[in-house]
């Protein structure tokens, strides 16, 4: 570890002490955390959505519907006149 990661280390466990072990609360830090978390996970739906939305594709009939649409499909129609 550097000098400064192990000064900033430090300060953290001397202010780690002067809390009160049986009350420790999040705080303003994991609100943040929280909070960006949060407002992340809403930008990837909201862009999710956009991308979704560009999807065009056509759905594969399904087995009952594929056996009897081939056929009909594949028959002459007969000629009249």
């Amino acid at each position: 570890m550097s000098a400064t990661s192990t000064l900033a280390l430090t300060h953290f466990v001397t202010l780690a002490d002067s809390f009160d072990k049986d009350k420790v609360t999040p705080g303003v830090l994991g609100f943040i955390v929280f909070a960006v978390i949060g407002g992340a996970v809403w930008l990837l739906m909201k862009s999710m959505n956009k991308q979704m939305r560009k999807v065009d594709f056509e759905e594969a009939p399904e087995d009952g519907q594929a056996d009897t649409a081939a056929p009909a499909a594949a028959a002459p129609k007969p000629k009249t006149g």
